[in-house]
């Protein structure tokens, strides 16, 4: 211990050094305070220490006591004072200068023990009560059971096991095997919803399942880029079939999907009597937060249709003339309701059993007129309008040359533009067309990437022998053949050459490369292959 003191001596010597300098009074001050703290604490050590100190003897006892069972107080409480005597004695033959601090340290000593003794003691007591509370049998509860299964409630049933001690040695309330467990569907159980969609959000369509509490599942029709539909019976309507169609869970898909719900509903307010040939929005609901839209049920769309009845070779002109003048009506009523399709394609017109009545459908595309937003990609590309392409501010015309691309696709039952990108897609409408205006080329967003600055058509390839790609300038394009000679070529021997006529006209008007000359709806709708009779 000597040598801890001085090495505690050296390092408070050293920190007095180093606050010398900075002020020399406080510094004298507290060094004579220092000195008779260490003067006092080295004279306590060296009594502790001394063989005749209270201290030396109380460690010793002290270690024999910490053996001493706790039963046995009274033997505890005279070995405890007999120690105290021998104290005494030993003490008192000490000087008398130092009998009053010994006495005064023994009786200090004395009370420290005694309050030992009395906290040992009480332990003991504390002891005997838990040991005499644990024969005591826990109390038992008898849960009564329900009269149905159905009547017990888990709320309930919490609150009546709400004592129960889980750090317990042992179950104080006994549960009575008589009470129900929940059952819950799995495809119910919150933590499984990932089961419910497929990877890319779309709804897994369980044959079967009851939606809405109210559509009961038996088949699966297809599923496109916003939703998957499923054929089901409305129970509520005495079994009446439809089509549901379920929108695929993201936000994109969402928000599409209640932009779509919104002019469904435009459209439906504005043909109460169904002559338009709009598809008919019965109601929508949400299932397993999907949006879903419960719709009138059609057979079959048009591409069906052509792979069915007239693959290659397209359908008679009769049925052509039907589905153009229904079509028609269809961009009528749009038109009157300010609303773009964007995206008329033989997928999206549905028929009827009886192939005889169509219905536009799938307005996931559609946008009001006024927010037309300038992109490059609106419709599909073989049905693409050369206004978008080139990033022209497009309106209702757009519809019109889709509807112009698909009567010719039923009639010959080729896709008119088959381009493999926008850049080709530009040049078959030049072949078949002419070449664009110039004017028309200057107001496009997208012209850099079509054409020069001297309007020359900019046509992107790839060479045969190297595969790599290529831009050709072609300052001229000549047109390869009209209408006329292409539908002849596909179609042969028509034995109705004046309906076909009509029918070329119709499409050439249709179909200008500038849109401002298009035919008016009322105009087409009075062309002489619509109302032509057979």
């Amino acid at each position: 211990m000597d040598h801890k003191l001085k090495r505690r001596h050296k390092e408070k010597k050293h920190r007095k050094d180093r606050r010398r300098s900075r002020s020399p009074y406080r510094y004298h001050r507290r060094r004579r305070d220092e000195e008779d703290e260490e003067e006092e604490r080295r004279r306590n050590y060296q009594k502790r220490r001394s063989p005749h100190s209270s201290n030396y003897h109380h460690r010793r006892t002290h270690r024999e006591h910490d053996v001493i069972d706790i039963s046995s107080s009274e033997s505890s409480s005279s070995s405890i004072e007999q120690e105290d005597d021998n104290n005494v004695e030993i003490l008192s033959s000490g000087g008398e200068g130092e009998e009053t601090t010994e006495e005064a340290i023994i009786r200090k000593q004395r009370k420290r023990r005694q309050d030992l003794l009395q906290k040992l003691q009480s332990n003991g007591e504390e002891k005997e009560t838990k040991e005499e509370s644990l024969e005591v049998k826990a109390p038992s509860f008898k849960i009564e059971s329900p009269k149905t299964p159905t009547e017990t409630t888990w709320k309930s049933l919490k609150s009546e096991t709400s004592t129960f001690d889980m750090f317990a040695e042992d179950d104080s309330i006994p549960i009575s095997s008589t009470v129900p467990l929940p059952l819950q569907h799995p495809a119910e159980n919150p933590n499984l919803t990932d089961n419910w969609d497929d990877a890319e959000g779309y709804y897994r369509v369980q044959i079967g399942e009851i939606m809405d509490t109210r559509y009961s599942v038996f088949g699966y029709t297809g599923q496109g880029v916003f939703s998957n539909v499923v054929r089901a019976r409305d129970t509520a309507r005495g079994n009446q079939e439809v089509a549901i169609k379920i929108i695929r869970n993201n936000e994109l898909m969402h928000k599409s999907g209640l932009k779509e719900l919104e002019i469904l509903k435009r459209l439906n307010d504005a043909d109460p009597d169904d002559k338009y040939h709009c598809l008919r929005l019965f109601r929508h609901f949400f299932h397993k937060q999907h949006l879903c839209m419960s719709f009138e049920p059609l057979s079959m769309n048009l591409r069906e249709i052509l792979k069915k009845y007239g693959k290659n070779v397209g359908i008679n002109i009769r049925a052509v003339r039907s589905y153009s003048t229904q079509l028609l009506y269809a961009l009528r009523l749009l038109r009157k309701c300010s609303i773009i399709h964007g995206d008329i394609k033989p997928d999206n017109i549905l028929v009827n059993e009886t192939k005889s009545t169509l219905k536009l459908c799938d307005f996931g595309s559609a946008s009001h007129v006024a927010d037309g937003e300038i992109t490059p990609y609106l419709v599909s590309r073989f049905y693409r309008a050369p206004e978008i392409i080139l990033g022209l501010k497009y309106d209702f015309n757009v519809d019109l040359w889709s509807v112009g691309a698909t009567i010719y696709e039923l009639y010959t039952g080729k896709i008119l533009f088959p381009g493999h990108s926008n850049n080709e897609m530009l040049k078959l409408f030049m072949e078949l067309k002419g070449k664009f205006p110039n004017k028309l080329i200057r107001r496009g967003q997208f012209r850099n990437q079509h054409f020069d600055d001297n309007c020359s058509f900019l046509f992107r390839d790839t060479d045969k022998v190297t595969q790599r790609d290529r831009i050709v300038t072609m300052s001229v394009i000549n047109r390869s053949k009209g209408l006329a000679d292409i539908i002849s070529t596909q179609k042969g021997f028509s034995g109705n050459v004046s309906a076909e006529g009509h029918l070329v006209d119709l499409l050439d008007k249709c179909l200008f490369l500038d849109p401002m000359k298009r035919p008016s709806l009322s105009s087409c709708l009075t062309h002489p292959f619509i109302t032509e009779k057979d």
